[in-house]
């Protein structure tokens, strides 16, 4: 048995290093000098007397072992956290720290409401939040960076728990006049492909709105922008489009002060379920079934 063992304080270095790739940017996120974490690492190899780190003026690349011990001590971070949570679990309810990413979509127009009823409710629970969009949310959720997530489903996040707070339904937004006013609701096969506005990439929202529209065509023809719903919004006011948004934004007055008609979408599908998700096995369960419930209620 060895006589020495990695502290919590080496590993968390390499795994900020790893996440960063960069010895400055790691020490600003660990809270201490380039210097202090640099000689932790170096403390780390001579203890495992391997190189984990190949140090150059440009680049800090890992070698192939350093990946994989950079990895294994991700996991043992994430172990003597969850040694915390155990502790928390048994104590009184939604109480402590919790980091919760939020999908962009969302974070806008649901924390406003929700947040400050948390507050007053459970005011010994420390709500640190994380705006992400869906890939990189349910990533810092397996590597430990968050411990739960509010997202849109369906979406693959892996291996999670997870409860669903109610369902959002899916409406056109449009230049007045552009279409008719007078429908209840608008037919997918009524829109006009060439003339869609939808988020890009890695906004589950995007692949949300086309499997409502269940249109192949309109993948190939939407346009896909890298930007918010608001900068959305302004570009269909200023009639450079259509889009498809979130009844939770409408609530939230995404389309006040614009000349826009939002009707909503005449298809089955045409809804996401707005869900909390953590860890499978995580020993805060309780405390993540009691904050959906929290957050469901709020609605």
């Amino acid at each position: 048995m060895a006589t020495y063992l990695p502290t919590l304080k080496q590993l968390q270095y390499l795994v900020a290093l790893k996440d960063h790739g960069h010895f400055g940017r790691a020490a600003e996120a660990s809270f201490v000098t380039q210097s202090t974490l640099s000689a932790g690492l170096r403390e780390l190899e001579t203890l495992i007397d391997v190189v984990l780190v190949e140090r150059t003026r440009r680049v800090v690349r890992f070698t192939p072992l350093g990946d994989r011990i950079a990895d294994k001590a991700r996991r043992v971070l994430r172990e003597a956290e969850e040694l915390g949570d155990m502790a928390r679990a048994a104590g009184r309810p939604l109480s402590g720290d919790m980091r919760m990413s939020v999908i962009p979509t969302i974070a806008p127009f649901m924390l406003p409401r929700i947040l400050p009823r948390i507050r007053e409710s459970y005011p010994d629970l420390k709500l640190f939040l994380r705006e992400e969009p869906t890939g990189a949310a349910c990533e810092g959720l397996h590597n430990g960076r968050a411990d739960c997530v509010l997202l849109a489903l369906p979406y693959a996040c892996g291996e999670v728990a997870h409860q669903t707070l109610f369902e959002d339904r899916l409406f056109l937004a449009f230049p007045t006049g552009e279409m008719p006013s007078a429908l209840p609701a608008i037919a997918a096969a009524d829109i006009d492909e060439t003339r869609l506005l939808l988020l890009e990439d890695g906004h589950c929202l995007k692949d949300h709105a086309l499997a409502a529209c269940n249109r192949p065509e309109i993948r190939a023809e939407a346009t896909m922008l890298g930007t918010s719903l608001h900068t959305i919004v302004q570009m269909v006011d200023n009639g450079l489009g259509i889009t498809i948004l979130p009844e939770m934004a409408l609530k939230a007055g995404l389309l006040d002060n614009t000349t826009i008609t939002a009707k909503p979408l005449d298809e089955a599908n045409a809804v996401r379920r707005i869900a909390l998700v953590w860890r499978r096995g995580s020993p805060r369960e309780k405390d993540f079934q009691l904050l959906a419930q929290v957050l469901a209620e709020a609605q």
